[in-house]
């Protein structure tokens, strides 16, 4: 834009001038290559217009030009105010900007992510990423609420959408129900299902939920509004038998069941459509989930595989036969590099995704009769499941020790769910009741913040 400017007041001292030529030679060399830069729209236009009249005036766009002197006086003011801004700008920056000035806005990063936790430890944490707000993995040590209303064992439950304000829960009773996490109380019942829920799901924004019974269907559920929830769906298969699992694809496009007649399914949301089937299990499917990247399917069976299924062709493409005992859930971690498989040989096991080779053993729970325990995740760092001593285990991750043992449920714990958002674990159980449990800073002589310990983290903030 300057250049334009110059070559501009250049023109309209040739136009006064009377230098037709050189002027006409100015505008094709200089100004036409610049036309893009002109101050306003038709400004170009009546340059061009210039070398037909006998002034400058008589060009609607310089009707007030006031002479060569006037107007090299306007350029140079305007170059001079160019000229201290890109000074001043210059000076300003090289004022303000420190050395490393990267590296210490991403220590205050951290020290405020840490900071604003509700946790706090003396030792100083690890900081996996600042693209989420940071919290540490919280131990929990204290029974928060009792959801009593169930009249039949509970044997799953799943949070309603993300942020952890409801959650849901699936009977013997036929029915589901969705509970207020923070006062305990049940806010909706779902009845249709005419055997007992085997598991649940839902999905991310909590206006979906989903559920596989015994009475061989799954049934897909309208809840955006917790007073009128309605059954919107409900999936039957032939002779297919009690349907164990249900869960969702990672795009929640498709819904994944599987159950007592040793075959998966994937059900098409959209076209309300079996879409592929995945056969190779000798016995009955206890659990059926997708790996993170949407590509594989990962099941565990009765017949002590688990197994993974090429989502395109339907194939198995690959089984583990490690466990000796039938094996009850499967489960990934969120960065999709790790398996964590429960079995009826009291034990949960973890795997190394991309190597398919066993990383730990978790044992000190029961887990050898007929229910489904199942156990997952608590973050990065952790490791929760069911068992049939009524107790509710977390093990450290690494180095597989037991960190917590809550006691408090009078029957089988068959599942165990955390939710960091509120930094609440719900557990359901064999004795009618679901439970929340939450870390109370006031209980000292239980575990509290579980912080990473583990490399790869941002170490906050003078490491």
């Amino acid at each position: 834009h300057i250049l334009y400017n110059v070559y501009k007041q250049q023109y309209l001292e040739l136009i006064e001038d009377h230098e037709s030529q050189k002027a006409f030679a100015t505008l094709n060399k200089h100004l036409k290559p610049l036309e893009s830069q002109q101050s306003f729209q038709g400004e170009f236009r009546d340059l061009c217009y210039l070398l037909t009249t006998k002034s400058i005036q008589d060009a609607p766009a310089f009707r007030n030009w006031d002479g060569v002197s006037s107007s090299r006086e306007k350029l140079a003011e305007y170059l001079q105010n160019i000229l201290e801004f890109e000074i001043v700008g210059r000076e300003s920056e090289h004022q303000h900007m420190m050395p490393n000035r990267l590296t210490a806005l991403l220590r205050q990063a951290v020290a405020y992510q840490i900071e604003s936790c509700q946790y706090h430890s003396d030792a100083i944490p690890l900081v996996p990423t600042i693209l989420t707000d940071y919290a540490p993995v919280v131990v929990p040590n204290t029974e928060q609420h009792s959801f009593i209303g169930h009249l039949g064992n509970i044997k799953c439950t799943a949070y309603v959408g993300q942020c952890g304000r409801h959650v849901a829960s699936g009977s013997s009773d036929n029915t589901i129900r969705v509970w207020d996490t923070e006062t305990s109380e049940c806010v909706a019942t779902l009845r249709g299902h005419t055997a007992r829920i085997w598991d649940i799901c839902v999905d991310r924004t909590g206006s979906t939920l989903v559920s596989a019974s015994g009475d061989g269907t799954v049934k897909i559920w309208d809840i955006r509004d917790l007073n009128k929830p309605q059954c919107t769906s409900t999936v039957v298969t032939e002779n297919s038998g009690d349907v164990y699992s249900v869960s969702l694809n990672p795009l929640e496009s498709h819904i994944i069941m599987a159950g007592y007649d040793r075959t998966i399914r994937l059900y098409d949301r959209v076209t309300g459509r079996i879409v592929q089937t995945f056969h190779g299990h000798e016995l009955s499917v206890a659990h059926a989930v997708s790996n993170p990247l949407g590509n594989l399917i990962i099941s565990g069976s009765k017949d002590q595989t688990v197994k993974f299924w090429d989502i395109m062709s339907g194939t198995c493409v690959k089984s583990l036969r490690s466990h000796l005992g039938e094996v009850t859930s499967v489960a990934t971690s969120d960065s999709g590099m790790l398996l964590l498989s429960s079995s009826k040989d009291n034990s949960n096991r973890l795997w190394d995704l991309r190597s398919l080779k066993q990383l730990h053993r978790y044992k000190g729970h029961q887990n050898t009769s007929k229910n489904f325990i199942r156990s997952s995740f608590i973050g990065d760092s952790l490791v929760v499941g069911g068992s049939e001593d009524g107790i509710v285990y977390i093990w450290d991750r690494e180095s597989t020790k037991i960190v917590q043992r809550l006691s408090g449920h009078q029957g089988i714990v068959y599942d165990a769910k955390w939710n960091p958002k509120r930094g609440i674990l719900c557990s359901a159980s064999d004795d009618w009741t679901l439970k929340t449990w939450w870390f109370d800073p006031n209980n000292s002589d239980m575990p509290g913040p579980h912080f990473s310990t583990q490399p790869g983290g941002l170490r906050l903030p003078y490491d």
